[in-house]
């Protein structure tokens, strides 16, 4: 009998153990987690002291994902769930048996870095939608972080709402205590038998150990919501107007010196804000009046050495929420629609910031459907008109993870005849979809239409990428193609009359036994990368990137070396950093090594070496950075990079450019923070200060103070502000 009972157990507990290694299904009837409710008052100080605690089932089945799948962990952790009349609560203990000795922070800035730092981090999908969730993260210091994520794969890390989270760190770990008031979350209805998606994670950073409840393969992340818990229990209030209104006063002075030292100086006030009303949970309308940026992050200068578009990501507040519904969101090279359009000049080199009006944005989300609008009037300059943003967009969901969908641009720059503008009309049509035939395989497509008024073209651009995501290996194909006369009004994309097309992948090995206690991964690979023109599909580059060592140690360093054949075809004028390239067909191979340190520790470093030649020239280039941090109040960094040219372009010129960027953060507390930011670029010889103080006086109610620089060495133009701001957030 108990041969009969092996044998029959047998496939069981084979299939029970495929999950250690295999991307095993979302389970059919997915596990519950209940919600209590607290008769008393929850005081939110990262205590856990009231007695409800204690009457909370606790959830401590947690699966590991990170650095083996499956088995033991070292780091238990406990999470329990209360709910009252206004919030949902979550009381957390991440047992660390050092205590404090143990904990990874770098700094204590909101929307910090992922995996850097220990993390508890909390994820809903209060529609089950399934491919929709909102995140809540922490660190042991209670700075948060918050994130909208669509389909696994895009996130909008900016987007920021309305919670509370403290914290209390002991000699056995640290305990976290959040707290979401209902009216911050969009909710279906108030059915008692409704449930909500769930996933709970944690990075227990010094062994880089990430545990996850329910269970979900290694190869995704807790963001995949079809593998989510169901979250019972809740006893729902109707929901609320839902109106968040956020007014600002700003006051600006600003001086600036010409070319001859003539200096002038001039004051600016401004008021403004935005207005957000969720209609209903499944649809958002937001308002934005007499917009204003000035306490965005700037962007960082760098050194262009490809033959391409540099793309500098969008940093403003009202344009990162909900962008993940527009069609290229995620899409590298060709982006239909890229917010960085609006609200800077048309200048092709130093564009400068232009005023917005005003603007509105709907979006309305649901498991079958979503559809988006955005209005934007940006206020005319002495150089250009007045110009006008559009866009529509909807997207259709169908099967468990598929989208189609279809969005239109249009782009007006108003005439005036005083100023001598011209009308300028451009629009766009894209068709795109998202297919995932199984769990652990993507495909994702792009196609666009582009027409522009001021010379009557037309053009074409499209993207396709597939990827195949099992648990040892990864393989893509991508291509990118865009035509000459491809210009979204609206938009980025990476080069004219082109396409990419690059294919490759890497193997995934996770040694165990002594081997696998100095090495998490080892990742060798190759990617090759084809481009050519687009009208006559003439061979403009090849390369071939070989990473025969890649390797990330369990410490979370990182050791890399690499070498790229490269094959140019330049039959066009081109210069790299200012010096004429000859216009003929090259043969080089480029190698590279990188090494990186622990950087979740107080003191880390990074480094990148290239080497060989470069067109008909050679090139070194040598990247150094450090960070340290004795405290997570204190992080200082400093980055240096040094280009190498010689022998290179018509008259075989030398040249060495010097990129230099330090940075200090100082924090009180996460609600306190100031920031000093330095770069200095030795090829156009200049210099940028950014310093910038905050204090979150309420949740989301900042008093900003911004100092902003610009200078070139031995040249007398200058520029400066200063500027005071303060934005008050309420939530009806």
């Amino acid at each position: 009998m108990k041969k009969l009972l092996l044998i029959l157990s047998a496939p069981v507990c084979s299939s029970l153990c495929a999950q250690d290694t295999l991307n095993f299904p979302p389970a059919f009837a997915p596990v519950s987690v209940y919600a209590t409710e607290a008769n008393n008052a929850i005081s939110i100080d990262g205590k856990l002291l009231e007695a409800a605690w204690q009457t909370a089932p606790a959830i401590k089945d947690f699966f590991r994902m990170e650095p083996r799948q499956g088995g033991d962990y070292r780091y238990q952790t406990n999470v329990r769930i209360l709910y009252d009349k206004n919030n949902i609560y979550f009381g957390v203990f991440c047992r660390d048996s050092v205590g404090k000795k143990g904990v990874r922070v770098q700094d204590l800035r909101r929307d910090f870095a992922y995996g850097e730092n220990d993390i508890f981090y909390l994820q809903l999908d209060p529609q089950n939608l399934k491919r929709y969730c909102v995140s809540f993260q922490t660190t042991p210091y209670g700075n948060q972080r918050d994130l909208q994520v669509f389909d696994e794969s895009l996130k909008d890390n900016d987007w920021d709402a309305l919670w509370k989270v403290r914290t209390q760190i002991t000699d056995s770990g640290y305990y976290a205590e959040f707290a979401l008031p209902f009216k911050s979350l969009r909710y279906n209805n108030k059915d008692t038998a409704a449930s909500w998606g769930i996933t709970l994670a944690r990075l227990a950073r010094r062994d880089y150990e990430v545990t996850v409840f329910p269970k979900i393969p290694q190869a995704f992340s807790p963001y995949r919501m079809n593998y989510a818990a169901a979250l019972r229990g809740l006893k729902l209030p109707p929901p609320s107007a839902n109106i968040r209104v956020q007014p600002y006063a700003l006051y600006q002075y600003n001086t600036s010196k010409n070319g001859s030292g003539d200096q002038s100086n001039y004051t600016d006030y401004k008021i403004g804000g935005e207005l957000k009303w969720a209609i209903n949970p499944r649809a958002v309308l937001d308002f934005t009046f007499n917009t204003d940026f000035a306490q965005a992050d700037v962007d960082r200068a760098v050194n262009n050495l490809t033959r391409f578009n540099v793309f500098f990501p969008e940093r403003r507040q009202f344009f990162l929420e909900n962008s993940g519904v527009y069609a290229g969101a995620d899409i590298t090279y060709v982006k239909p629609f890229f917010s960085r359009a609006i609200g800077l000049s048309n200048a092709q080199f130093n564009a400068e910031a232009v005023a917005i009006d005003a603007g509105v944005r709907y979006t309305e989300r649901t498991r079958k459907r979503t559809i988006a609008g955005l209005y934007v009037h940006q206020r005319s300059t002495g150089s250009q008109g007045s110009a006008n943003f559009g866009l529509a967009r909807y997207l259709k969901n169908y099967g468990a993870q598929n989208n189609a969908g279809i969005m239109v641009t249009h782009r007006l720059d108003e005439s005036d005849i005083r100023m001598g503008f011209t009308q300028r009309n451009n629009t766009t049509l894209t068709f795109d979809g998202l297919i995932r035939p199984r769990n652990d395989i993507k495909m994702q497509w792009l196609t666009s239409a582009s027409r522009d008024n001021n010379n009557d073209s037309i053009g074409f651009a499209g993207s396709f990428y597939t990827g195949w995501f099992p648990n040892k290996w990864y393989a893509y194909y991508w291509a990118d193609a865009v035509s000459e006369k491809y210009l979204p009004g609206m938009g980025y994309v990476f080069a004219n009359n082109t396409i990419r097309q690059s294919t490759g992948g890497y193997y995934i090995w996770r040694p165990k036994g002594w081997l696998g206690r100095v090495i998490r991964r080892f990742d060798p690979g190759l990617y090759a990368t084809l481009y050519q023109n687009y009208n006559n599909l003439r061979l403009q580059q090849a390369d071939l990137y070989f990473f025969p060592v890649y390797i990330i140690l369990q410490s979370g360093g990182f050791i890399q070396y690499a070498f790229t054949p490269t094959w140019q075809n330049i039959d066009f004028s081109f210069t790299q950093l200012s010096i004429p390239i000859i216009q003929k067909k090259y043969y080089y191979t480029r190698h590279q090594i990188d090494y990186n340190t622990d950087q979740s520790k107080k003191l880390s470093l990074s480094s990148r070496y290239q080497w060989g030649r470069y067109y008909n020239g050679a090139l070194q280039t040598l990247a150094l950075s450090g960070r340290i941090a004795p405290l997570p109040n204190i992080a200082f960094s400093c980055t240096y990079e040094r280009n190498n040219f010689k022998n290179l372009g018509v008259i075989r010129e030398n040249l060495k450019t010097d990129l230099i960027t330090t940075s200090l953060r100082l924090a009180y507390n996460p609600r306190i923070q100031a920031s000093v930011f330095y770069q200095y670029n030795s090829f156009d010889k200049r210099g940028r200060w950014n310093v910038r103080g905050s204090w979150e006086f309420a949740p989301l109610s900042f008093l900003y103070f911004v100092f902003n620089e610009t200078h070139f060495k031995n040249n007398p133009v200058q520029t400066q502000s200063v500027i005071n701001k303060i934005t008050y957030l309420k939530q009806f």
